[in-house]
């Protein structure tokens, strides 16, 4: 047989052209001869029939009772007054011939505990096993002892499974009574193995329709944890990449404004004594505008390539790296800030992601320097791979004392922290040699930060 499987996560279109959203289509050969619907059609019914039974339980429990009524029972009560001598002479029995009144009477009680046989299965196997015993003690042979099997069955799918082995005991002494009342016509041999037989079988359907059941509920319970996983794993993914925006965000916007504070009050000074210097100022200004609206549209960019992009898909704008370092201490500097970089290593060689991190970490580092300590201050900046490791240095001149509540880290040093710790970085920071300084260490052997 021919099967055709799609599955996706989206809306797509399967071999025979209908549409599928999200979800796994089969196309067989039954479709061409028309089996597909016909199939479709009976699981919606049974999943209507199961419904209704979870709503209305007794609506089933009764049509059983009636279909042994109506199967087993009536041929019983119309021929309660009928003789033995109509069949053969080898199966005549010498069965008592109960009233009809006493007839009806066994007979609902065994038919009537099965209208609790799923609710309180091991109740109802006894009453029917109590009843089918008494029977068979009065040599009464009843059509309706069919309801014994029917409540095993029940046991076997809905009781405890540490009852069975008593439920089975009770039955096969019951069972072995009526092969002794019926030896005259079989052996008892033949009867017992018949009735042995017809029992197991009632047993094992219950016990694999029990097992069915609890293999179906397993897979809907764990489709349904794996939707929620799913929906967990999908809320993290979103917050994780909340918090990068966020990181990248606050890197971009703080540092230029930070430098466009920083000039704009050097050029409102330098208006009256050096017009030039203000006019140079305000140009910085502008550059830093223009620089900052840049790596905002780069960050929005990789957003949108990421949103639309197919999953996995490399990033397609450039991102800041090591490289551009000696451009950013530029702009640092014509804002005031006297710093000294140097770089040591084979920093060229690092993956994009560990220069990215890199070149965020000694800019939120400057731009503390720039907005705690002021311009005028100095500051030194190394960059150097020691074997496995990348360390990071900023050290200024200013304040040992940064402004801010007691025992409280900024945005910065924690968004400094979280990029360091994806690479099983530390960070440390604060007051030494009369200044402040800001160290970064990356472990690039655990994080493969070499290309």
């Amino acid at each position: 047989m021919d099967t055709v499987m799609s599955e996706g996560g989206g809306n797509g279109t399967t071999a025979d052209g209908r549409v599928h959203h999200g979800r796994v289509t089969a196309v067989t050969a039954y479709d061409i001869s028309g089996m597909g619907p016909l199939v479709a059609r009976l699981g919606r019914a049974g999943q209507r029939l199961r419904q209704a039974d979870r709503a209305r339980p007794w609506v089933l429990d009764t049509t059983v009772v009636l279909l042994v009524l109506l199967m087993f029972c009536l041929p019983d009560l119309l021929h309660a007054g009928a003789g033995d001598g109509d069949g053969p002479r080898h199966a005549r029995l010498a069965f008592t011939r109960p009233s009809v009144a006493a007839m009806s009477a066994l007979q609902a009680g065994l038919l009537l505990p099965l209208l609790w046989r799923r609710r309180r299965p091991l109740a109802a196997f006894g009453a029917v096993w109590a009843v089918f015993v008494l029977q068979w003690s009065l040599d009464v042979a009843l059509r309706a002892d069919v309801a014994l099997f029917i409540a095993l069955y029940s046991l076997a799918l809905h009781g405890r499974l540490r009852q069975l082995p008593w439920a089975c005991g009770a039955g096969a002494a019951g069972m072995a009574l009526v092969a002794v009342r019926v030896s005259p016509a079989v052996s008892v041999w033949d009867a017992l193995f018949f009735l042995l037989s017809t029992a197991t079988a009632a047993l094992a359907l219950g016990l694999v329709v029990r097992i069915r059941r609890a293999q179906l509920a397993g897979l809907r319970d764990r489709a349904a944890r794996l939707e929620i996983e799913r929906d967990q794993r999908s809320r993290l993914a979103a917050a994780t990449e909340r918090a990068r925006v966020a990181r990248e965000m606050h890197d971009i916007v703080g540092h230029n404004l930070s430098v466009i504070i920083t000039l704009a009050d050097a050029g409102a000074y330098a208006t009256d004594t050096a017009p030039e210097r203000g006019k140079e100022a305000l140009h910085l200004i502008g550059d830093t505008g223009r620089q900052a609206l840049g790596e905002l549209r780069r960050v929005l960019g990789v957003l949108r390539e990421a949103a639309d992009g197919p999953p996995g898909a490399p990033e397609l704008s450039p991102q800041p790296g090591i490289a551009d370092i000696g451009a950013l201490c530029e702009g640092v500097r014509a804002a005031g800030l006297d710093i000294v970089y140097r770089s040591a290593g084979d920093v060229d060689a690092l993956d994009d992601g560990v220069q990215l991190t890199a070149y965020r970490i000694a800019q939120e580092a400057l731009t503390n320097t720039l907005k705690h300590a002021g311009a005028g201050t100095r500051a030194r900046l190394s960059i150097a791979v020691e074997d496995t490791r990348l360390t990071i240095r900023v050290q200024d001149t200013g304040p040992a004392v940064r402004p801010g509540p007691p025992n409280e880290e900024g945005h910065g040093l924690v968004g400094m922290r979280e990029r360091a710790a994806l690479y099983g970085g530390t960070v440390s920071a604060g007051p030494a040699g009369g200044g402040w300084r800001v160290a970064v260490c990356l472990d690039l052997a655990s994080a493969g930060g070499a290309a």
